[in-house]
C-alpha cells in the first residue's frame, strides 16, 4: 500500500498540481509542501499513520483551515 501511495503521490505531483496552480495560483503554504510532506511520511512511517498525517497536514492548508 505504501509503494502505491507514493507512485500516486508523485503523479499528482507531475500533472495535477501544476494544474491547480495554474487555475488557482499560489500552491501550498507550507514551505515543504504538502505532498513533498507526505512523500517523507510515507517513506519513515506504516500505511495508516502516514495516511493520518497526510490528511491532517492537507486539511490544515488552503480553504480547508
Amino acid at each position: 500500500m505504501k509503494k502505491i501511495a507514493v507512485i500516486l503521490i508523485k503523479v499528482y505531483r507531475i500533472f495535477v498540481s501544476p494544474f491547480l496552480v495554474a487555475i488557482f495560483g499560489r500552491g501550498c503554504r507550507y514551505r515543504v509542501t504538502c505532498s513533498q510532506y507526505s512523500l517523507l511520511v510515507f517513506k519513515k512511517y506504516g500505511f495508516l499513520k502516514a495516511l493520518n498525517l497526510s490528511l491532517r497536514r492537507f486539511f490544515s492548508c488552503h480553504s480547508f483551515s
